[in-house]
């Protein structure tokens, strides 16, 4: 079977190998590393600061980080801005995330967390993390938010907590 070759002599296949997973987190994920309950699952951080995954900011956590304690605000200030990707609620986001409620999913009072899975599922990311099992890392909700994705023409998204994330081989 024939695979193309890049200049530098490597297969087009390993390009897949060579790409960062990008993962979108939530403010959970901010918040939960200095939680006494979620010290392992920090190594998400670790693989952050070996260059192995991106993470996938947006203005929605931005947001809810205004209403954290400092020490919350400043983790993110301890890693360099070519770690993260940027992204933003618009209106394509916003639709999907009220769709999300339309359907119901989860209730009005969970808008936020809506926004979250909707600015993730159009930014393609591979993966978001969460440690919000109520209303994100749930079976029940990750198959209605799919459900919703597929019925308005997205890919679904998968959604883990850290410790399905955790690279055990290193």
């Amino acid at each position: 079977m024939y695979a193309p070759t890049w200049q530098n002599g490597k297969s087009a296949n390993s390009i897949f190998i060579l790409m960062k997973q990008r993962i979108y987190i939530d403010t959970s994920i901010v918040g939960g590393f200095f939680d006494k309950e979620f010290a392992e699952p920090t190594a998400l951080f670790e693989r952050l600061k070996r260059k192995e995954i991106v993470f996938v900011l947006s203005n929605v956590l931005t947001k809810e980080l205004l209403k954290a304690p400092q020490e919350v605000k400043d983790l993110l200030l301890l890693y360099k801005e070519c770690e993260f990707e940027n992204v933003e609620l618009n209106q394509e986001s916003e639709s999907l995330a009220n769709a999300y409620i339309d359907e119901n999913v989860v209730g009005a009072t969970s808008l936020d967390d809506c926004q979250h899975i909707a600015i993730a599922t159009i930014n393609k990311v591979d993966i978001l993390a969460s440690w919000n099992f109520k209303h994100i890392v749930n079976i029940n909700r990750i198959r209605g938010y799919n459900g919703v994705n597929l019925k308005k023409g997205y890919a679904t998204l998968e959604i883990r907590n850290p410790r399905e994330l955790i690279d055990y081989e290193n």
